[in-house]
């Protein structure tokens, strides 16, 4: 039988970095975050691995680095 580690919120699913966001230590979704007043395009999301989906925010690294990959 096979188990699956459990997922640390507190990481970058992208980069495995601190993602900074102010909700995950504690699951609390009523404290404000910088998380929380972004968009993330859709090819950016769809990097994050399946299991992690919902369940550990982008980095602001990762997530300010989708502005490059739009192009011009």
């Amino acid at each position: 039988m096979s188990t699956t580690p459990p997922i640390d919120t507190a990481r970058c699913p992208l980069c495995d970095g601190p993602n900074g966001c102010a909700m995950a230590p504690q699951g609390d979704a009523s404290r404000p975050c910088w998380c929380t007043t972004v968009s993330l395009r859709r090819e950016t999301l769809a990097r994050v691995p399946a299991p992690m989906r919902g369940r550990a925010c982008i980095c602001r690294r990762c997530a300010g680095s989708q502005d490059d990959a739009g192009g011009d």
